[in-house]
């Protein structure tokens, strides 16, 4: 049996307790020292009911993750927990912590459950692009009805326990010790003649469920699990659970289960799962690196994005000094701070109180002497570097020794920003996405002299502020946007060619994205594109490179913000507009570029993503990303790829590294090389039948 499981008896109760620190995972020896443990429980002639309990800061939270893409190995959970529920005598799981996915169904394979006011419980599987495998789709219906246990399996939110004793999911709140409480709970159940109550062989409430609900349901979900596979199965599984029995149901589970676990998608979320924890371990960065003091932060800059950054500080609890140039300007910054908050609170998702204590935590200022006492310094001003580097200049003159100074430049230098102070271990960058109040996202910037400390200490408040912080190196446009301009360039090449913007932003959003490349640049600023154009040193040779977007600035079409830009707008609604059309044919005239007809939407996918792609190898070959799967994360996080693709360098693996290099060298043939010669990473990888996972093995 092993330790991992272990079984015990205090007079008439016994206790199963589950020893698999840090979060009691079912690993094979778990599921086979459950197993074992109910057999003695049910062989113990002395034993008159058993709780199953956990050791540690958890019960059961799930499934091993190190057994995730692995054959199953016997005893698989559902057979442990159609086990555990055929006991003759009662038994209870005494809850604490979370229990989630494979926890939750262990527990629901108990008769009865218990749990403290602090625990959660929860089937969050879709996020991993799967279904509660382990009869979590029939049991959760049975228990709070078919509706709540949509939501609560279609969102993977966990209900608290308050909220699933109310549901039905846990039949007693215990106070104070869990193993006393949970005792106690057992003798009074005992003491009524309670006997074994199998969840299986209950029905399933029908009463709020009419011949239209499921089609109800589908159209209500629509919108949130857009593309998404295991939605839709989850949504079949607990149909079956009101039309046909139980064991026909659990077989329907398994075969929805098993569709699931081969889909693109599942293998897509499940690389993220682990992306998102490996990008949070820098190679060279001890954990255990010392780290510096943050508690009060300066923001230079109240504008937009100045004020989002802001606002993620003080949500933390953290005093926030917001620096400007002058009052009007400050009082201006502090204003739309307060708006933000304001929606927040109209939307329910903040009480007025909480409001006033975030807006008590940020002052202002227009001295630099008023931020001298600050820990961590994040400049967010234009995104020019003369202006930064003068900015920088002054902030070595006036920080305190050891403040981390940060700059949340979008493309530009660290290295050349650093290179103005005396310091240039301190510096940063620390490039936000827009809106910087909602957007996940931060790009940790590292320059050549940056210490280790400062890293550490970064990644740390990044977590603090409730970022996904990933670290890259110095070059134009770090990561995310070096690979976004080739991106924005094949939409703005194909343009020229006659293709409409709105079939182009149409087939990338059915690809999954949240908008299409078009509709983003017009979100961003086109005036934003032109400059970051007119600042990128090592831009191609090119006369043709992102000129529609310039000649759309020329005559004041910006974007969103001045209602026109690639599209005309009706509020936020995109329109094509015909002049459009008519100065990138113009163009593609002056320049001679070729007008192509009957463009398929693969061609469209792959000129999007391709270009992407081979970026991403170069940036690998450069070391500015650590792993493919930083690269994952950057695009998941920052730029609207939606999770079930798994970024793009887990989607050219997906595709097949030699059909991404095939295509390329299509393109190449009709574009040269400039563009569409692959990176020789991509090409040695494509070679050898590797993927881009693969190598980053290999690379340690």
């Amino acid at each position: 049996m092993g330790d991992v499981v272990s079984y015990s008896r205090e007079g008439e109760i016994a206790y199963i307790t589950v020893n698999n620190p840090p979060v009691n995972a079912l690993s094979l020896p778990v599921r086979q020292g459950l197993q074992q443990s109910f057999q003695k429980f049910a062989a113990d002639a002395e034993a008159k009911a058993a709780i199953l309990i956990c050791d540690g800061r958890t019960f059961i939270a799930g499934a091993d993750i190190t057994e995730f893409g692995k054959p199953p190995e016997d005893p698989w959970l559902p057979k442990v927990i159609a086990e555990m529920e055929a006991c003759e005598k009662i038994t209870i799981a005494a809850i604490h912590g979370t229990a989630l996915g494979g926890g939750l169904e262990t527990a629901m394979g108990c008769h009865y459950r218990c749990a403290v006011p602090a625990a959660k419980v929860g089937l969050p599987e879709v996020t991993l692009g799967l279904l509660p495998g382990a009869t979590g789709t029939q049991r959760l219906p049975r228990l709070i009805g078919p509706k709540a246990a949509l939501d609560a399996m279609i969102s993977g939110k966990p209900l608290p326990a308050g909220k699933a004793h109310q549901a039905g999911a846990v039949d007693e709140i215990v106070e104070g010790d869990l193993k006393a409480g949970a005792t106690a709970y057992a003798k009074r159940l005992l003491s009524e003649g309670a006997k074994p109550r199998r969840i299986s062989e209950m029905d399933v409430d029908k009463s709020e469920i009419d011949q239209h609900f499921f089609a109800e349901y589908r159209n209500g979900m629509a919108r949130a699990t857009r593309g998404f596979f295991a939605p839709e199965q989850i949504l079949k599984c607990v149909e079956a659970s009101v039309t046909v029995p139980y064991a026909d149901a659990v077989k329907r589970e398994n075969e929805l289960f098993m569709e699931c676990m081969m889909s693109t998608h599942s293998a897509a979320q499940r690389h993220l799962f682990f992306a998102e924890r490996a990008c949070t371990k820098v190679p060279d960065v001890p954990s255990n690196t010392p780290m510096r003091d943050i508690k009060k932060v300066a923001v230079l800059g109240g504008g937009t994005m100045g004020g989002g950054i802001a606002m993620n500080f003080a949500n933390a609890g953290l005093q926030v000094v917001l620096k400007e140039i002058n009052t009007e300007a400050l009082e201006r910054g502090l204003g739309i701070i307060r708006k933000n908050y304001e929606n927040t609170v109209a939307k329910g998702r903040m009480t007025p109180e909480q409001l006033d204590e975030c807006m008590a935590l940020i002052t202002g200022a227009i001295e630099y002497d008023g931020i001298s006492d600050c820990d961590l310094i994040v400049e967010a001003v234009f995104e020019n570097m003369a202006l930064k580097k003068e900015i920088f200049a002054e902030l070595d003159k006036v920080a305190k020794k050891g403040a981390i100074l940060a700059s949340n430049t979008s493309t530009l230098d660290i290295d050349e920003i650093a290179a103005v102070t005396s310091r240039p271990q301190d510096v940063i960058g620390w490039h936000f996405f827009a809106p910087a109040n909602v957007m996940t996202l931060l790009e940790l910037v590292r320059g050549k002299e940056t210490a280790k400390d400062v890293i550490a200490t970064s990644m740390a408040m990044a977590k603090t502020i409730r970022k996904t912080a990933v670290l890259v190196g110095v070059c134009f446009g770090f990561v995310g946007n070096r690979m976004f301009f080739p991106y924005i360039s094949e939409a703005q090449q194909m343009i020229l060619e006659g293709v409409p913007a709105e079939r182009i932003d149409q087939v990338a959003f059915d690809w999954g994205m949240a908008m299409g490349p078009n509709g983003v640049s017009d979100l961003s600023g086109l005036d934003v594109l032109d400059k970051v154009n007119s600042e990128w040193k090592d831009r191609p040779e090119d006369p043709a490179l992102w000129i529609v977007v310039r000649k759309l600035v020329e005559i004041g079409r910006f974007g969103q913000k001045t209602g026109k830009g690639i599209y005309n707008y009706a509020g936020r609604s995109p329109v094509p507009d015909p002049e459009v059309t008519a100065i990138a044919k113009a163009e593609a005239e002056r320049l001679g570029v070729a007008q192509l007809e009957n463009v398929s939407d693969e061609e469209i996918i792959e000129r999007l993503m391709f270009s992407m792609i081979n970026e991403g190898a170069l940036i690998l070959e450069e070391g500015i990303a650590s792993r493919p799967s930083d690269i994952d994360v950057v695009f998941v996080h920052g730029y609207g790829m939606p999770r079930y693709r798994g970024g793009p360098m887990h989607y050219g693996d997906a595709v097949g590294l030699d059909k991404v290099v095939a295509a390329m060298e299509k393109y190449r043939k009709r574009y040269g090389d400039t563009y569409w010669k692959p990176a020789p990473l991509l090409a040695e990888l494509a070679k050898s039948g590797k993927t881009f996972d693969q190598w980053a093995a290999s690379n340690g």
